[in-house]
């Protein structure tokens, strides 16, 4: 039975977690401080987010492994130091945020950190340990060697998700696997977070769902952003949803009574 870190606890029992995916930014600034601030404003305490660190070793919270695509810049940022970087704008408008601010600004508020590439496992680790945020993040990624290498390095146990192969583990053979052989393959994570499908693959069902709170793990689900599709996946016992609509979300939450 996985133990539960502190991570889940910001609200009360009778709660969903409600995730802002890159914040929220109908503007599509995502990953900006703006997002993040109108995420926060709106009520949320967990954000999603990802890292990537530069040539230099600053831990930066971004999502593309180059600026190309939501910025005014050019380049991979691991191949690039930080006060390159720090002159691309997302949208043109806003800066890169570091980790560090993040941090300062937004105090005791969750982050489903998404660990993007190697460069970052030693950076996003020394982070956590400097700034003591141990009971305020959730390590991800799609890759489990990426995601233990960075548990590895901490002084204190953190909250952890799946990343693919232990989702496929769990998937595909969790209905057939001995409980002790499954529990010691999800050893060191407390949450499935998975999409409602991969490609025909159903993999959010009702089945899943019983299976994953019978070894006290929570599924989260990614990325919700249709109100009828939230209310069908809050239905089935879902513990989580991430949204880009993370004013949809609220709603949908508040109609229901699982909104704190």
């Amino acid at each position: 039975m996985a133990e539960l870190r502190p991570f889940f606890a910001a609200g009360s029992a009778s709660a969903r977690i409600a995730m802002a995916h890159r914040g929220f930014s109908p503007d599509g600034l995502e990953n900006s401080m703006p997002a993040f601030r109108a995420a926060v404003d709106l009520g949320y305490r967990y954000l999603e987010t990802d890292v990537h660190t530069t040539a230099d070793g600053v831990l930066l919270v971004f999502h593309d492994d180059s600026l190309d695509r939501v910025t005014d810049g050019h380049g991979r940022i691991s191949r690039l130091p930080a006060r390159i970087v720090a002159q691309a704008r997302i949208g043109g408008v806003e800066h890169i945020p570091l980790f560090a601010e993040m941090v300062r600004a937004f105090p005791g508020v969750r982050l489903n950190l998404d660990v993007k590439d190697w460069n970052s496992v030693s950076s996003l680790a020394a982070a956590i340990e400097k700034h003591g945020v141990h009971d305020q993040v959730l390590i991800a990624s799609f890759s489990d060697w990426r995601r233990r290498a960075v548990l590895k390095r901490l002084s204190r146990p953190v909250a952890a998700s799946a990343g693919i192969v232990s989702n496929a583990v769990f998937t595909v053979l969790g209905p057939v696997l001995p409980a002790p052989l499954l529990q010691w393959a999800l050893r060191d994570i407390q949450a499935l977070q998975v999409p409602v499908s991969y490609g025909a693959v159903r993999v959010v069902t009702p089945g899943f769902i019983r299976r994953a709170h019978r070894h006290g793990l929570q599924v989260h689900v990614w990325t919700i952003n249709d109100p009828g599709e939230m209310h069908r996946l809050l239905d089935l016992g879902v513990d989580g949803i991430v949204t880009d609509r993370a004013d949809l979300l609220k709603k949908v939450l508040q109609d229901r009574g699982q909104w704190d």
